[in-house]
């Protein structure tokens, strides 16, 4: 098979990172146990309490993780069979390496059966992804790739498909993520005797801390330009690298649903089905309109001009993100998030939703340079 500039391998990478720090969170309290062998959890008798809940995600948690490393080794040019083994040792070692480590933290306990499931989910995973193979599938995505995005795009498309895991942590309005300054100024108030005995970090620290989110309720112009810009940010950067005319808008329409099932999911995990939708405000459905239809009026422009408009919205969604004020129902969505079930999710869609905007605006700032040079 010829070998292809492929999104999985990217996604893959991403993928193993964000696993790993989901389940080593906290990160906190690492400790040597005296007199216990990293391998024991393997002899010892299965727990006497588990939940279903931490079974299925043990093992879906490792089933996409399968299914990239089968992808990323048949889109790099080598055999199924290839495929299919790295497929099944990548996730098993992984989950074994991280087992492992779960000795040394005190708020995780290393299991066998946290192991096996994760071996069956990317099992499972590689498995469903030889057969889409065998199938055709890989063939033709990307026929259907070649038709829809220019060459290069795998650094977009990753960025695009994490945008939705993002959303799945609490945001302080609808779509905002990025809001990263209330843990700076905490990471600040840490590290406050090591910045005062260093004069720059002093002065950044003292100039930082005083910048302060807004505390009065917002405006509906204010969270409507938040949603706008939050839409048009993954329109704006799917235009870099998709072809223009329809398929443009076709994407633009589905960014919008996609960000309103994701907000509304996300929703329903923290406050329960019942209320799904209680996160529509006033602003909601007009800022939805308004950015759907910029989209696609600006589904003409050219490559470099929707980098540089995209430049632009994230530039000013982080601006209006960082001034966003919080709300009781926030604080309790974080708190379930951080405290509840979600726990082993936290550091994935957490991490996912802060630094997001922030690779989006290096990447476009890539893309520009790239194209003015040629």
């Amino acid at each position: 098979m010829r070998r292809h500039r492929s999104l999985a391998l990217p996604l893959t990478a991403v993928y193993a990172a964000l696993v790993a720090y989901a389940s080593l969170y906290p990160l906190t309290g690492w400790h040597h146990p005296q007199g216990v062998f990293s391998l024991a959890f393997f002899s010892l008798p299965w727990p006497r309490w588990w939940t279903g809940f931490d079974v299925v995600a043990n093992l879906l948690g490792y089933a996409p993780l399968g299914a990239l490393m089968f992808a990323a080794v048949v889109r790099s040019g080598r055999s199924a069979a290839k495929a299919m083994v790295w497929a099944l040792v990548l996730p098993a070692m992984l989950s074994l390496t991280l087992e492992l480590l779960q000795n040394y933290l005190p708020q995780r306990v290393p299991s066998a059966m946290d192991w096996l499931a994760n071996v069956g989910g990317g099992a499972l995973g590689a498995l469903l992804a030889a057969l889409a193979h065998w199938e055709g599938a890989t063939l033709r995505w990307q026929a259907a790739r070649d038709r829809w995005f220019v060459a290069r795009s795998a650094t977009a498309l990753t960025l695009l498909l994490l945008w939705p895991v993002g959303l799945l942590f609490p945001t302080p309005v609808a779509l905002g993520v990025g809001q990263v300054l209330p843990k700076l100024q905490s990471a600040l108030v840490a590290l406050g005797g090591w910045a005062q005995s260093v004069p720059w970090a002093a002065d950044w620290a003292q100039t930082l801390a005083h910048v302060q989110t807004a505390t009065t309720q917002r405006s509906p112009l204010s969270e409507g330009s938040i949603i706008t810009l939050g839409l048009l940010a993954p329109c704006m950067l799917a235009y870099t690298v998709t072809r223009r005319g329809w398929r443009r808008a076709v994407l633009a329409f589905a960014v919008a649903v996609l960000g309103f099932a994701v907000t509304t999911l996300s929703t329903a995990l923290n406050f329960g089905p019942q209320h799904a939708l209680g996160w529509l405000t006033p602003a909601v459905l007009p800022a939805f309109a308004v950015a759907t239809g910029l989209a696609t009026l600006l589904a003409g422009v050219s490559h470099r001009t929707a980098a540089a408009l995209g430049l632009v919205v994230a530039t000013a969604l982080v601006a209006l993100v960082a001034q966003a004020p919080t709300d009781p129902y926030f604080a309790e969505s974080l708190q379930a998030w951080e405290q509840g079930r979600f726990i082993h999710f936290h550091g994935l869609a957490q991490w996912v939703g802060w630094l997001w905007p922030y690779v989006l605006l290096a990447y476009l700032l890539e893309q520009i340079s790239a194209q003015r040079d040629e």
